[in-house]
């Protein structure tokens, strides 16, 4: 609602300044007041007209609230200061729609979005890190079909590169072991902790000597080059990974809807039709000398064109040594990049070519999870062709990502260039205290740090599910503790959505550019910025209605359902669901005395407004804020006011309505951080 009304405001803004002063003004910024008192919204508009205009901010200002008029859905408008505009909503309306449920038809935009996240090399258990980005991931989706978009979400496999080739080469050359052997492993539980240590030892290995590298050389020419023995080993090893990242994946609620497959972008030549196309198009260049020569490359994202050109016979423009990125390498072998190009083009529908398709994974929902094949079903859904790309690729990555970016626009595919979206994010690391409570031994010098960074080449980090294990034990001993009255099983599911809430509220509270250092205490603690403590507002709410004999769904619309504000008072056709009066509601709201529930109230309007501003700028750690914002206003509420005690029924009607309108929309915006909410804490 508050997002609604906001967009009205500037509808009736830009009709005045066309009227008035016969002015298109693209963007006009909306503040929100630092204070409840000053209204909802605040607009420096003035200021910013005052140049073209040639007056003084506070008479533009004047003018404006004058010529203004009245917007349906606002009671006030302001000047305050120099110029500043405060603009007050008729807060019973918007209350009256609030407690409906009453969500305003919003303009969704074409075309499908495809959210690529985790994309885990298949070569060892998944670690925290890949859990930031998953969850990252997963929070994005659940935003975007929040916002009404259909969104595809693909996890991109890397079973032809080098990491997985160093697994094959531990099984073959420290091992022994032959292919029935590691079919044999690969069957058992938790094969990807096998891997897990070997992938550590290769390295070791590696380090050993020169020569054991032209192992890695040597298994990843077969890799790529399939049909042969050490392929299938390669395919066999990622696969049994593979099953298991997604395991593990799903006890955090997270689920894919496509696997594609590097090994097909190559098999089925999507790399060969792109290469055609980079080089037709003189994006890409072939090095006939200096460091790179025998390689293609192409211009380094970033650099500049020089003023003068070279000439080779593929391309009219000689790139300087130091801003050339190596494409394909002297020996044939395509770089990441490359691999990552050719697969952009067939997401944007640009390569005339698909993958095969068959089913994988099936989740408990019955939702099936696809991978890419050479040959597959006949019937399956249409991946690829959409209008939107996110990207959730850790911040290292960068330049590869802003390569394949300037490859799109060489190639001439500007749009889809703009549609193309890195979702960078930082590194998750250890705090000292959490490293030593997982049994690594530090030193003097790490137990001083802020942080412990993880290397899983050097065998170093946390297994996720080691760390959801340990958070669920955690969390039951303090759920035990709490209620020895409920069975194992029910004590054992609380503390999982306690747990699995806990980790996920903490891998999104943080900005993407911050560096994480994940504490267990730190995140389940009851009390702060936490996951629990969001959860545990919404069980108050829960217990006011439960031991009052109320049910909460009857104080609000049920929250799926979406109707259009058809009336200009916000409210349709008085179709109200709250059992507390729009009178009642303008009563106990409006005025000085009802400006601290009125604060609670907001703030639950700003759901869909904060929905919008995570996607704008894709940093979900908005909504985690939002929440938190949330359950504190919640949580003052519940203690300074005793709803069940309340002799004046209109009065607790009232307060029952709001507990529940702020427990449906805590419900609401934990869902979309992929929070479920125990009955109990």
């Amino acid at each position: 609602m508050y997002r609604y009304l906001e967009r009205r405001l500037v509808q009736h803004l830009r009709e005045l300044l066309r009227r008035t002063y016969d002015l298109e003004t693209v963007n006009i910024v909306v503040e929100q007041p630092p204070r409840i008192e000053f209204g909802e919204y605040a607009l420096p508009l003035a200021f910013e007209l005052a140049r073209k205009l040639r007056k003084a901010p506070r008479k533009i200002a004047e003018e404006i609230v004058a010529g203004v008029g009245m917007i349906p859905g606002f009671e006030k408008f302001e000047v305050a200061g120099g110029g500043y505009i405060n603009v007050r909503v008729n807060r019973a309306q918007l209350a009256t729609a609030l407690a409906a449920d009453q969500i305003p038809d919003a303009e969704i935009p074409p075309g499908k979005v495809l959210v690529e996240h985790s994309s885990i090399n298949p070569n060892k258990a998944a670690h925290i890190g890949h859990l930031r980005n998953a969850i990252l991931g997963d929070t994005f989706v659940r935003l975007l079909r929040f916002a009404g978009r259909e969104v595809d979400v693909q996890n991109y496999i890397d079973n032809t590169g080098v990491q997985v080739a160093d697994v094959v080469v531990g099984f073959l050359h420290i091992e022994k072991k032959s292919q029935a052997e590691i079919e044999a492993l690969a069957a058992a539980p938790r094969f990807d902790y096998v891997c897990w240590d070997l992938y550590a030892r290769v390295s070791r290995w590696y380090e050993e000597g020169k020569a054991n590298l032209q192992a890695r050389s040597a298994t990843l020419h077969a890799i790529e080059a399939g049909n042969n023995e050490t392929a299938a080993i390669a395919d066999l090893i990622s696969i049994a990974v593979l099953k298991r990242h997604l395991e593990t994946m799903e006890r955090l609620d997270i689920e894919y809807d496509f696997l594609p497959r590097e090994s097909e972008i190559l098999h089925l030549h999507f790399w060969d039709a792109a290469f055609t196309k980079l080089k037709e198009s003189g994006v890409l260049a072939y090095e006939n000398d200096g460091k790179n020569k025998g390689c293609w490359v192409m211009r380094r994202a970033g650099t500049s064109k020089p003023l003068t050109t070279g000439g080779t016979e593929d391309t009219e423009e000689k790139i300087t040594e130091e801003d050339q990125k190596v494409i394909v390498r002297s020996n044939g072998t395509v770089g990441y990049v490359g691999k990552d190009i050719a697969y952009h083009m067939w997401k944007f529908g640009l390569l005339s070519r698909d993958f095969g398709y068959r089913k994988f994974f099936r989740y408990p929902n019955s939702h099936d999870c696809w991978i890419s094949t050479t040959s597959g079903e006949k019937d399956h859904p249409h991946f690829g062709d959409v209008a939107e790309i996110y990207n959730v690729i850790d911040a290292r990555q960068s330049e590869a990502q802003n390569t394949v970016i300037e490859a799109l626009r060489g190639l001439g595919h500007d749009e889809a260039a703009d549609r193309y979206t890195h979702f960078s994010y930082e590194m998750v690391a250890l705090t000292p205290r959490c490293a030593a409570e997982l049994g690594y031994q530090l030193s003097d010098e790490d137990k001083g740090r802020s942080w412990i960074e993880v290397s899983g080449r050097k065998g170093f980090g946390v297994k996720a599910d080691d760390l959801l294990d340990a958070l669920i034990a955690s969390a039951g001993k303090e759920v035990d503790a709490r209620h020895p009255e409920l069975s194992e099983a029910e004590r054992a599911g609380i503390a999982t959505q306690v747990a699995i809430g806990a980790l996920r509220y903490f891998m999104l509270k943080f900005t993407k550019p911050s560096v994480i250092a994940f504490d267990f205490k730190d995140a389940l603690s009851f009390e702060g910025d936490t996951g629990p403590y969001a959860q545990y507002a919404v069980v108050r709410a829960s217990n006011i209605f439960r031991k009052g004999g109320f049910d909460p769904e009857s104080f609000c619309r049920d929250a799926s359902r979406r109707v259009s504000l058809c009336t200009s008072n916000a409210a349709a056709s008085g179709d109200e669901a709250s059992l507390v009066s729009t009178e009642d509601l303008a009563k106990y709201l409006n005025g000085e005395s009802g400006n601290d529930i009125w604060e609670l109230w907001l703030a639950a309007a700003k759901t869909s407004y904060i929905v919008g501003q995570c996607i704008a700028t894709t940093e979900p750690a908005y909504l985690a804020k939002h929440a938190f914002q949330l359950a504190q206003l919640f949580n003052t509420f519940y203690h300074l006011y005793p709803i069940l005690s309340e002799a004046d029924d209109s009065r607790k009607k009232f307060l029952l309505t709001t507990a529940a309108v702020v427990r449906r929309e805590l419900i609401r915006v934990l869902a979309a951080m992929g929070i479920t909410v125990p009955p109990v804490m």
